[in-house]
């Protein structure tokens, strides 16, 4: 897909050109005259997945960042004056409905359903326009992978959502109220076994990049499994529906299909100039250079303070903002781990040459390859890889899904091995999720990992008494699972929607 994000910049630029050329927003149901052969279809899908892009100065993997692994134990920011939208959602405040990043991941992610439904419509309304059987069906299997994709992000963060399967209009919507978090599963579920049967394994050349079955299989079992966990909050993504052996199932085809596989380095999965190497799945892509289809992501972990020091471009996170490494998670590393190198900013060397205290992630970071601005990153980001399959499939075994104590120890051990560390055994839950802790450290995955294992409160609380030097954060309650409703869309029609419990 490497080649088709150009297009897809092409596409919107037309359409916001001079009124006489008369071209509309591919993602409008109104578009005058689009929607009429085979490649006006494939611009409109390549729009679904724009909308993992830049938009309002962040691209959406931005939003895991500041709402999954800086909630989680991962990143310490109470902020020095606690201005900064992350600063609020790691000091679990109850305010949290007036930020402008709650607000922007409902509009962006709920954008990126619009798109997806609109193309629905329009394959329903014109079958006859992709006269190839096997592409239209495979159109429709990425838009209803993407919708699936975008309503697990939102159970997750947000708990019930309002269930939208076709376009609406902003004054239809006013009338559809938010669905329970089963209805929203179910249709998630439907999407990605419809993607499942209905999308290839791989594609090759200019459509690298796709979704694929077996990326839809990876989605499908994070979705098993985040059922499953234990249900602390009435409406949070957690059912206890104990579904993994259904997740263990979708692992294993995605094991067995034999084209991923460990990457000996650490190092190399993250590189540059390795990217759609065998451990990634499914990432979205970015291309930098100036072309304006750069990822903006990796500013979101950097210090404002190292930028002005090793990059051509200003951005970062500001002195009184920093989203510093936990100490805690620092220290659950050991001794030659050599996974920190690649992973973290320890220190640097200041203007005047005197080090500077520094803890942030640079695991997607190449100063040789910075692009343009600090919108510009060219690296892609992994929404789903090898290892973590291989790490889930050890959880659902865990959790009593069929398998042996000894494939758990191995799949562990293969993980430590590429670390430079020791074998064990008996792996145990909490084992396990620290080994995740300290694999996916900067992935966004942690905040996830606690809460579908049910340990989220206690978790967090031991980890605030421990590291929380400012005093600033809040004890976490099950409350806090998920996120306010945009306090926005609690004023455009009274009643509409309920607030979650414990949000002004």
């Amino acid at each position: 897909m490497k080649k088709i994000i150009p297009i897809i910049l092409a596409v919107f630029l037309l359409g916001a050109c001079e009124d006489d050329l008369n071209l509309a927003p591919i993602s409008d149901p109104g578009s005058n005259g689009f929607y009429k052969n085979a490649d006006d279809f494939e611009q409109a899908v390549n729009g679904i997945y724009a909308a993992f892009g830049v938009q309002n100065n962040v691209d959406y993997a931005s939003q895991y960042v500041v709402l999954d692994e800086s909630r989680s134990d991962n990143i310490y920011t109470p902020g020095q004056a606690g201005v900064r939208d992350w600063n609020s959602i790691n000091n679990f405040q109850n305010t949290l409905a007036t930020l402008g990043t709650i607000r922007n991941v409902w509009n962006v992610t709920f954008n990126g359903i619009m798109r997806a439904n609109t193309v629905l419509d329009k394959l329903a309304e014109n079958p006859g326009a992709v006269s190839d059987a096997g592409l239209r069906t495979r159109f429709e299997a990425e838009a209803r992978f993407l919708r699936a994709y975008f309503y697990f992000d939102l159970v997750k963060w947000f708990g019930k959502v309002p269930i939208f399967e076709s376009f609406v209009t902003p004054t239809e919507a006013l009338s559809i109220g938010r669905s329970s978090v089963d209805e929203v599963y179910s249709l998630i579920i439907s999407d990605l076994n419809f993607a499942i049967d209905n999308l290839p394994q791989s594609y090759g050349g200019s459509d690298h990049g796709r979704a694929t079955s077996i990326a839809a299989k990876g989605i499908l079992a994070r979705v098993y499994m985040t059922r499953s966990g234990p249900q602390l909050h009435p409406d949070g993504p957690c059912l206890g529906a104990n579904e993994y052996g259904q997740a263990l199932g979708l692992l294993n085809d995605i094991i067995s299909s034999g084209k991923f596989a460990m990457l000996d380095d650490y190092a190399d999965i993250f590189a540059y100039d390795n990217e759609g190497n065998s451990e990634i799945i499914w990432d979205f892509q970015f291309i930098g250079g100036g072309l304006g289809a750069g990822g903006y992501f990796p500013t979101e972990y950097y210090d404002e303070g190292w930028a002005r020091i090793n990059l051509p471009f200003a951005g970062g996170n500001p002195g009184d903002g920093s989203k510093r490494i936990s100490d805690n998670l620092l220290n659950a590393y050991e001794a030659g781990d050599m996974r920190m190198e690649s992973t973290f900013q320890l220190d640097y060397p200041g203007e005047n040459g005197d080090p500077v205290d520094a803890q942030f992630f640079d695991k997607f970071m190449d100063v040789n390859k910075a692009g343009g601005d600090r919108f510009d990153w060219s690296i892609n980001y992994p929404v789903l890889r090898y290892t973590d399959v291989l790490m889930l499939k050890a959880e659902c075994i865990l959790q009593g899904a069929s398998g042996s104590q000894s494939e758990v120890d191995d799949i562990v051990n293969a993980v430590r091995s590429r670390a430079g560390l020791g074998m064990v055994s008996n792996v145990t839950l909490d084992m396990l999720l620290d080994e995740r802790r300290k694999e996916f450290a900067g992935e966004n995955l942690r905040w996830d990992d606690l809460v579908r294992t049910g340990k989220v409160v206690d978790v967090m609380n031991a980890w605030i008494q421990e590291e929380d030097a400012s005093g600033k954060m809040q004890p976490v309650t099950n409350n806090f699972i998920i996120y306010p409703i945009p306090q926005d869309q609690m004023d455009v029609k009274q009643g509409l929607y309920e607030q979650n419990p414990g949000y002004l």
